[in-house]
Parts: structure tokens; C-alpha cells; sequence
């Protein structure tokens, strides 16, 4: 028997495919397959299986998966006013992938490597945001630009920040609180190496001491405990990581430090100064902890850059549309297009969504789209793409596709994935980093034990400050962030520049490539016509002079050719004569009187 339900909390393949193979276990099923698009589970079964057993498969610590009967649907709890996540969905995911394409409701860390979970952004426009003037707040309106009063710009009602970039301003302000701290503390211990060191003239060594412990209580148990955070939760779940090396390394340090400060009659005098106090090792914490808190402050920051760049792909699409409703014009929203709605673009608008022209004739920029700098005419009947620049007339198309399956939409979504992928290497970089760690650590019992058994008295004291060096040296920082940084930050910077990265592993393969064809003008040109040469083919005009005729007849179109021409024009000083009856011809030319006389300038067509 084949049974089909509804499944809730999915967000990606990776929870499709967790829970089909969760489903596929339950004793009895022959077969589960699971539609991520619709949330069902179609599973087919001995005999029948209760709802509850399916249930209880699926169970997790956070609930998050719930399994229902179709028509009964899931209850949200979210009411109407509660406020939906802006920029981003509220949905997680780890930039290392330690657990594939596994997302989180929270950015609680990864609870495998630690790191800051990373927010998947809403790639619907939003247009419910709100304009105001600093000047003037009450003036609101639906979009941006100048205010009527004062003519200032206006300004986002609402904060427009993403979590990355709350993320990275929290870090920031870590970090100088951090640095503030750390700076004297080290400071303070290289004096020591200054003979007659000035500052044990103020006051004794103990005393300093005690001044460096209280400087490092903000940076420890505020800017930088969350690594120590990270530590306890990798060594729960045995996830051994960087963090793991940072957390006992620099702890022990400072819980070392605190103890010889507490107790220093327990040590040998081989471990204390002539004033009679321990070393201390608190800059040895501070600094190395501060040194990390800047590494995750620089990826905090590649973060929100890579996010921007999907944000400024979000910006091609317009906001508003004309809507044509029982021959009325109604100004609408994007996101309230519906599919076979028609929709009117004037001349120099962007085109909303993709359809096809139902009324009319025009010439459409689809340089975003094809690199093609040169205008595509069309007519009745042709494909238009959302993004895209209508030319100088007016038509009417139906929508065809709406929301995220516009060619547009796709693009973005493209780019947010890529962004997200896993290169091969990467794959190679994990398994060196879950052998290392382990390692780093055996190798750093190893040495406390070798030196507690042979090394020199205070042996056991010799052993603990060596076990730590071996600790902090050995951090693996770069091992386990640069390939998913590289891929992140290589991604957002092409799709800021045009280019567009399908997956991570396409990145990685163009480093074997030699040889590049490319097809199409402005992939690798600036995009933009240039002239570089005039000629005439008859000996009653001279070059000036066609020039003149050339310069003065696109001088009134906004043709990229006719643009192209009045530029060369003016570079060689071309004067301008005044021209009557100006005309552009959709896909052939452009015609008007100089010196009373019909010109025309065009394509075989035309003439």
C-alpha cells in the first residue's frame, strides 16, 4: 500500500534527503521518495504503519521535522504581527558544511566545528520598505529618492543590515574592547625584558601581576569567550577543531597564571622572579586569543561582503510594475504579479518579470543577461526577461513566470548556492583537519609526559608550559578556513564584477583550464560600442563631412551606437547642425532634415 503525507520544517536537500532515508528505515517500509518543492512523503508499506511510528522516527532534540496526514497541514504558531526576517530567511547553515546541507532555525554555531552559522538571504524583493527624510521623518514613502521639502535623499525607515553585518559590527566591537585590554597587558609583560625595567620602581612584580589579571578578565570571559564556548562543545560532541587547540591552549595559560599569582609558594624558586612572584603567561592568552578574534573578525566581514554582492543582483529587479486590470492602469507590486496578468513597460523602464509581448514593438538592452551591448528588437509574440531595459517605446506583455522563476531570479539563487558549495579539496582539508587536531593533542600529552618524567626540576611545571606551547603553535586556523573562505569571498566578488560562478568545484576546475572561448561581446570586452574608423565611398561627400551628418543625427537618439558616433564626433571636434523631423525606426534607423535635406542613417533596411 502507498500512503503520501505532509512533512514540515524542510528547507533544503539536505533535510529532503535525511528525512527520506529516516523514513526509508522505519520497519515495514519498502520505499520512501520525498518532494522537497511540495513537503510530502510518498511511502509505500507492507501493511499500515500508525502516524506516530513516523513521527517518532523523525524526532529530534530541537522537533524539528514533523510528520501529518495531507489536509491537515502543519499550525503555525507565528501570528500575523509577529515581523518576518527582513534581508535573510532565518534559516542557518555552517560555511565549513561540517553536516552537508544541514540548516538550523538559530545561529546557536555550528555544534560540530563551532564556527557562526552563516544566514541563507531572502532572494524575494522585498517591497514593503519604507523611505524617510532625516530632516523631515513625516515624510514616508514606498520608495527611494528626494524629499519633497528639502530635496535630501531619503533613508530606509529600518536599519538594512543582514546578520553577517550585525555579526561582524558585534565582532568589531570585541575587538577593540580586546585590543584595549590586551595592548597594556603586553606591554607590561615585555617590560620585564628591559634591564632595570621602570615599572617595578612604581610598584613590585606581584602587584603587576595582579594589574595584567584584571586586564584579562573583560578579554577572557567577554570578547573571547565564545571560543572557549566552541572548545567545551567540541570536545562534548568530539568534534575535535581548531577551537579545541585555542580553548585548552590559552585556558590553562591563564588558569596557569592565576594559580601561580593565587599560590606561588607551591612552585620552586627555578619559577619565580627575584621579587619572589611566578611568571605569569596572561599576555600569552590574551594576545593569542585576540589574534583569532581578529581572523574571525576578517570572516565575519567576507561574509557580509559575499552577502552584499547577492543584494546588489536583487537591485536589477524593479520594485513596482503597471498592471492593465479591465483596461485601467494599476501600479502594483512585484511580488503581486500573478501569472497571464498584463503588464505595460514605458520607454527606459526595467521589465518586471518574464512573459512574452502580447501589444506592440521595442527595442530591449539585454546587456545584464547576454553581455550584448547592442539593443535586441522585438515584437509580438518574442520572450522578454525580467531585469532587462525596455528601449523607447511602450507594450504590453502577459507574465509567464513570476517570483523565483524568472530567469533573474534564477541567477541570484544561482550565485547564493554557488556561494554555499563544496569544492573537492575541501573534502581533503576536512579529513586533514579531523586527523590533526587529534594528533596535536597526543603529541601535547606526549611532551608533558616526556618532560615530567625526564625533564629537569620542576619537572612537572617545565611539562605544563611545554604541553601548551604545542597547543597554541599548532592552531590549524588557515587549514580549516581558507578553502570555504576562498570559495565564499572568490563567488560574491564575480557575481560583483559579472561574473557568475556556477558551483564551487567549476572554480576549482578553471584553475586546470589553459584555454578560454568565449562566444559573446562584453565578456571579456568593456561591453560598450567604440568607432574607429570613418570612410566614405563617394567623392561628392568628404569624411568630415558624413561625419557632421552622422554627429547630428544621433545627437538626438539614445541608441548605445548613436551614442558611440557623437562621442567619436566630439573627440575629432565635429560641430553639430541643427536637424528638424527627427525619426527613429524601430530596428532599422534613425531619419530627419539637415539642411533641407531628407537624411537617413541605418541598417541595409533602412536604406
Amino acid at each position: 500500500m502507498k500512503h503520501t503525507y505532509h512533512i514540515h520544517g524542510m528547507t533544503c536537500t539536505g533535510c529532503r534527503s535525511h528525512v527520506e532515508e529516516t523514513l526509508s528505515k522505519v520497519e515495514g517500509v519498502s520505499k520512501a521518495s520525498v518532494n522537497l518543492e511540495n513537503a510530502e512523503a510518498t511511502i509505500e508499506m507492507e501493511s499500515h504503519i500508525s502516524l506516530a511510528s513516523f513521527q517518532n522516527a523523525l524526532k529530534t532534540k530541537d522537533n524539528r521535522y514533523s510528520i501529518f496526514a495531507l489536509g491537515e497541514g502543519y499550525q503555525s504558531k507565528e501570528t500575523p504581527e509577529m515581523k518576518q526576517p527582513k534581508n535573510g530567511t532565518g534559516t542557518f547553515y555552517c560555511p565549513m558544511h561540517c553536516e552537508g546541507d544541514k540548516t538550523y532555525n538559530s545561529n546557536v554555531g555550528c555544534p560540530v566545528c563551532g564556527m557562526d552559522l552563516v544566514e541563507e538571504q531572502n532572494l524575494s524583493k522585498n517591497t514593503s520598505e519604507q523611505w524617510t527624510c532625516p530632516m523631515h521623518p513625516e515624510v514616508i514613502k514606498d520608495e527611494s529618492g528626494a524629499c519633497p521639502k528639502c530635496g535630501m535623499d531619503l533613508v530606509p525607515m529600518e536599519a538594512d543590515s543582514s546578520v553577517e553585518e550585525k555579526s561582524y559590527k558585534k565582532l568589531l566591537k570585541k575587538f577593540w574592547i580586546a585590543t584595549v585590554f590586551t595592548l597594556p597587558i603586553f606591554l607590561i609583560a615585555m617590560s620585564e625584558m628591559v634591564p632595570n625595567n621602570p615599572l617595578y620602581n612604581l610598584m613590585e612584580q606581584k602587584w603587576w601581576n595582579w594589574i595584567q589579571f584584571g586586564l584579562s578578565i573583560p578579554v577572557v570571559f567577554y570578547a573571547t569567550w565564545m571560543f572557549f564556548e566552541r572548545a567545551y562543545r567540541s570536545i562534548k560532541t568530539w568534534n575535535l577543531n581548531m577551537f579545541t587547540l585555542i580553548g585548552i591552549g590559552a585556558g590553562v595559560a591563564w588558569l596557569f597564571s592565576v594559580f601561580g599569582m593565587l599560590f606561588p609558594d607551591v612552585f620552586p624558586e627555578q619559577f619565580k622572579t627575584e621579587s619572589g612572584a611566578v611568571h605569569v603567561y596572561f599576555e600569552a592568552a590574551t594576545v593569542i586569543l585576540t589574534l583569532v578574534l581578529l581572523g574571525q573578525l576578517l570572516e565575519a566581514r567576507a561574509h557580509s561582503k559575499t552577502t552584499s554582492a547577492v543584494k546588489e543582483l536583487l537591485k536589477l529587479a524593479p520594485s513596482k510594475a503597471i498592471k492593465v486590470v479591465d483596461g485601467q492602469e494599476v501600479e502594483v507590486s512585484i511580488d503581486k504579479i500573478e501569472l497571464e496578468d498584463i503588464l505595460k513597460v514605458k520607454p527606459g523602464d526595467k521589465i518586471p518579470v518574464d512573459g512574452k509581448i502580447t501589444e506592440g514593438e521595442t527595442t530591449i538592452d539585454e546587456s545584464m543577461i547576454t553581455g550584448e551591448p547592442i539593443p535586441v528588437n522585438k515584437s509580438k509574440d518574442d520572450k522578454v526577461s525580467s531585469g532587462t531595459i525596455n528601449g523607447n517605446q511602450t507594450f504590453l506583455m502577459k507574465a509567464e513566470k513570476v517570483g523565483s522563476d524568472t530567469l533573474l531570479s534564477q541567477i541570484i539563487h544561482m550565485v547564493n548556492n554557488a556561494s554555499r558549495s563544496r569544492a573537492p579539496i575541501q573534502n581533503l582539508a576536512d579529513k586533514v583537519s579531523g586527523y590533526f587536531v587529534p594528533v596535536v593533542v597526543f603529541i601535547s600529552i606526549i611532551t608533558f609526559g616526556v618532560w615530567a618524567i625526564w625533564g629537569p626540576e620542576p619537572a612537572y611545571v617545565f611539562a605544563l608550559v611545554n604541553a601548551i606551547a604545542v597547543l597554541i603553535i599548532a592552531c590549524p586556523c588557515a587549514l580549516g578556513l581558507a578553502t570555504p573562505m576562498s570559495v565564499m569571498v572568490g563567488v560574491g566578488k564575480g557575481a560583483q564584477n559579472g561574473v557568475l560562478i556556477k558551483n564551487a568545484e567549476a572554480l576549482e576546475k578553471l584553475n586546470k583550464v589553459d584555454i578560454l572561448i568565449v562566444d559573446k561581446t562584453g565578456t571579456i570586452t568593456e561591453g560598450k560600442p567604440t568607432v574607429e574608423k570613418i570612410g566614405s565611398f563617394s567623392e561628392d561627400y568628404k569624411e568630415k563631412e558624413v561625419l557632421q551628418y552622422i554627429v547630428s543625427l544621433n545627437s538626438n537618439s539614445e541608441h548605445p551606437l548613436s551614442e558611440a558616433t557623437v562621442k567619436y564626433g566630439r573627440e575629432l571636434n565635429s560641430e553639430t547642425v541643427k536637424s528638424d523631423g527627427f525619426s527613429a525606426v524601430t530596428g532599422k534607423g534613425v531619419e530627419a532634415i539637415i539642411y533641407n535635406k531628407k537624411v537617413s542613417l541605418g541598417n541595409p533596411k533602412m536604406m
